[in-house]
């Protein structure tokens, strides 16, 4: 999956051994406009919910004082969107 947004691509490769329900893989995009960018999530129609996937989380500020939402992708893929 090749995801594309202005001058940002992001690539997924398929991993058939990779069991999405144990799998710890994360990676952070930093953003300077994280409410935009996670309504544009939303409206794909993406379920905010804290089981399954793919799902979002809102963001929220966390106790190191920076706001953090989170996307987890079909494969169980945690994407942190991380204010700027």
């Amino acid at each position: 999956m090749i995801l594309t947004r202005g001058d940002l691509k992001l690539e997924f490769f398929p991993h058939a051994d990779l069991d999405p329900a144990t799998s710890w893989f994360s990676c952070c995009l930093r953003l300077d406009d994280l409410d935009a960018f996670y309504a544009i999530c939303k409206a794909t129609g993406l379920a905010e919910t804290l089981k399954g996937w793919p799902r979002l989380h809102p963001p929220k500020v966390e106790p190191w004082g920076g706001r953090v939402g989170a996307l987890i992708d079909p494969d169980c893929t945690l994407v942190r969107l991380i204010q700027n």
